[in-house]
């Protein structure tokens, strides 16, 4: 092959050599998401063992291990709300076999909180889908004799010293929802953090504080002994039957709910992120695993990874927002 032959042929070969190499690494790709797990898969938990978000993830990892054919192995690493742990899992080998839990503080409040954040959540993960959501709910002190939101509010806005409201440390939802409740209160309210919830809830029943935001799991043995008076949820419950939502009640805009789903480091195969979303539908599609997490307070909420990103995107500028306006920041 001689002449225009031959500069046709050498063209025609760079053009495919490219090519061919592209497909043999998409194969390549395939094959290893294809054979994915081949081995244990590590679940960064950014919360201390025993705490609420540790103990989701163990509703989850027996039926997603069976699911998937591998164990799951949960290390957790606590500290700082949990971007030091969510920090790990964005800086992780993006093979598969790294996954950190994401909540609505580590991957949405942290965004407005912390003045130096090592990840972004829009940017740095891809995510394998949510497990479920859990509303706040407004309890108070018995003491304020309320009932409901308009008792509520009046008997805040009679007290002539003032009120203060717990929350469970500075720059958290609990912290944050206080905050924007001062909008719809129209009365002089001082913050309280607390670090953690065991002693906030001390002194709320103690009438050291007034009331506070938080999770319903934590809060209804003490609603169901009346040591506590739920005033209102962000969402139906099913641990607090019977009392209204905040949209019931007639107050708009607290309709928030935290959230818990898993993220891998970005440019984890898609592959293998569809293929774990898919194992974790089927796990919450299963009546026992959502039973359990319900019975935490938890309503299992299945869906895409699309889906998951949605909700990250959304709600980061929405708390951002709230923490910015309050000069909110995280202890």
């Amino acid at each position: 092959m001689h002449g225009p032959f031959q500069r046709a042929a050498r063209t025609a070969a760079r053009h495919i050599a490219p090519l061919a190499l592209g497909f043999s690494a998409l194969c390549g790709v395939s094959a290893f998401a294809q054979d994915w797990p081949a081995k244990p898969i590590t679940v960064i938990v950014p919360f201390p063992a025993g705490g609420g978000t540790d103990l989701v993830v163990r509703s989850v990892q027996v039926a997603l291990q069976k699911a998937l054919g591998q164990q799951l192995v949960i290390d957790n690493r606590a500290g700082a709300g949990g971007t030091i742990g969510s920090g790990l899992v964005a800086r992780a080998n993006p093979d598969g076999y790294t996954v950190g839990i994401a909540t609505t503080s580590t991957h949405a409040v942290s965004t407005g909180v912390y003045k130096k954040l090592s990840y972004d959540p829009v940017k740095d993960f891809a995510y394998g889908g949510l497990i479920g959501t859990s509303p706040y709910v407004l309890v108070a002190n018995p003491e304020l004799k309320a009932t409901d939101i308009k008792s509520f509010i009046a008997a805040l806005r009679a007290r002539p010293e003032g009120a203060s409201f717990a929350s469970v440390g500075a720059g958290t939802v609990s912290h944050l929802l206080g905050e924007k409740f001062k909008d719809v209160a129209k009365a002089p309210l001082v913050h309280v953090p607390y670090r953690g919830a065991a002693p906030a809830y001390t002194d709320l029943i103690g009438g050291q504080v007034q009331f506070m935001f938080d999770n319903p799991v934590g809060l209804a043995p003490y609603i169901q002994s009346h040591k506590l008076v739920a005033i209102a949820t962000t969402a139906p419950d099913t641990l607090l039957a019977g009392v209204p939502t905040f949209a019931q009640a007639g107050v708009a805009g607290f309709d928030q709910s935290l959230w818990y789903g898993f993220a891998f480091p970005k440019n984890t195969p898609s592959a293998i992120v569809d293929k774990f979303n898919r194992a974790l539908t089927a796990v919450l599609s299963d009546r026992t695993v959502a039973a359990d997490l319900a019975a935490k307070g938890v309503r299992a909420t299945p869906g895409s990874s699309a889906a998951m990103q949605g909700t990250v995107a959304r709600d980061a500028p929405f708390w951002r927002g709230i923490a910015l306006a309050a000069g909110a920041t995280a202890d």
